[in-house]
């Protein structure tokens, strides 16, 4: 086990921790139709206020794209850097190591990177790809930012990137190479996966319903989070993980949700827990037909009909893919800290046939145990527990 002694979030419905969850519980959907100037798709988005505009630090400057901003403007919450620095005084900068999940990084830099050089015949004179754009860009800018000396890493597993980022930065802790580490994920708009999603019918043109009926599809956002994992006691503790790899479609889950059974299997296996010891599902959700049916078999597989309470907080942030991990990591820890479910957000008519116990207002809940799933194309399931120490 490992606890989780700080945590740091931005996200649709704004900066921090607390505006996530005053969110989830007035149901209140960060959603907006599509503001994007340098898009004219007809969907709707979780847009970060504020990210556009930001600027980084002049000695930072040669990092700068979305990706990087996303992850500065996360990474300037006094309390969480209040924590780096006492994880530093306690073990030594070189004990602490980073973890970040991301699918794109600082792809929207350079798509614009393209669009010049078609234009000029020459790349941007400030366009470097190390620091923008390489999949480890944002880990390494996060370093730069912290100064920590210990091992870095970048998970990218599409949609579960960063709830598997928990575990290796567990298995990491558990050999001993670290004593603390740094465990995040930041991944921005950018045209490729709005196309992308758009090319494969999975995008909506109204904001996403996890859960509903009339569900059509998912909506896109943008999100950093960083949580401090330590080999500590703490209120809340990382008590259970398992990972699976269905690879039954390139991106469609398996239609019984074999993959994502096997994953909360494993968890509440290795948590040495039963299901009837959860207390709640923060669900993978996305809102397209064949996720939250098949998310939903896998679960009434797990718990039984109706055996768990259930519901997906991407009605409020989007679908920040590589990102996502970590931002209902964050919600599920709060949950326990809080002992309230969240509501599901937007969906209007529940679908009968998914047979789930779906939270649509808030509920009380004195637990001990959550649950998060998070579920990536081509098959790459995640789930993580989460269980609160008094």
């Amino acid at each position: 086990m490992a606890g989780i002694l700080a945590s740091t979030v931005v996200h649709a419905a704004g900066r921090g921790v607390d505006a996530l969850w005053d969110a989830a519980c007035h149901a209140r959907s960060a959603l907006r139709p599509n503001p994007l100037s340098w898009s004219d798709l007809d969907c709707w988005l979780g847009e970060v206020p504020g990210v556009q505009d930001a600027r980084l630090p002049e000695q930072l400057a040669a990092w700068d794209c979305r990706n990087n901003r996303l992850a500065w403007l996360a990474l300037q919450d006094e309390s969480f850097r209040d924590a780096i620095a006492a994880a530093v005084h306690r073990y030594g900068k070189s004990r602490i190591g980073i973890v970040l999940g991301t699918s794109t990084s600082g792809i929207q830099t350079t798509e614009t990177a393209y669009s010049e050089r078609r234009e000029r015949g020459a790349w941007p004179i400030n366009f470097d790809y190390r620091k923008i754009h390489s999949l480890e860009a944002t880990a390494r800018f996060t370093n730069e930012v912290l100064g920590l000396g210990g091992p870095i890493t970048t998970i990218s597993t599409a949609c579960s990137s960063s709830a598997k980022a928990f575990l290796t930065a567990r298995r990491w802790i558990d050999a001993g190479w670290i004593d603390a580490a740094v465990v995040g994920g930041v991944d921005s708009l950018c045209l490729s996966t709005l196309y992308g999603f758009n090319s494969l019918q999975l995008l909506s043109a109204d904001p996403c319903r996890p859960f509903d009926a009339r569900r059509n599809g998912i909506s896109i956002g943008e999100a950093a989070g960083f949580v401090l994992l330590a080999r500590e006691p703490a209120s809340v503790m990382l008590s259970g993980a398992g990972e699976s790899s269905d690879a039954w479609h390139m991106s469609a889950p398996h239609p019984e949700g074999e993959g994502a059974q096997a994953a909360m299997n494993e968890a509440l296996k290795e948590a040495r827990l039963e299901p009837r010891d959860i207390g709640y599902v923060n669900a993978h959700g996305t809102a397209t037909p064949a996720n939250d049916r098949a998310e939903a078999a896998a679960m009434r597989a797990v718990f039984g009909p109706r055996g768990v309470p259930v519901s997906s907080t991407k009605g409020i942030t989007g679908h920040t893919l590589g990102a996502a991990g970590i931002v209902e990591a964050i919600m599920t820890a709060k949950v326990l800290q809080e002992k309230v479910l969240p509501p599901n957000v937007n969906c209007e008519t529940v679908d009968q046939a998914l047979d789930i116990d779906l939270v649509s207002t808030p509920r009380e809940s004195n637990i001990r145990h959550a649950m998060s799933n998070n579920f990536g194309f081509g098959g790459s399931n995640c789930t993580l527990i989460f269980s609160r120490t008094d």
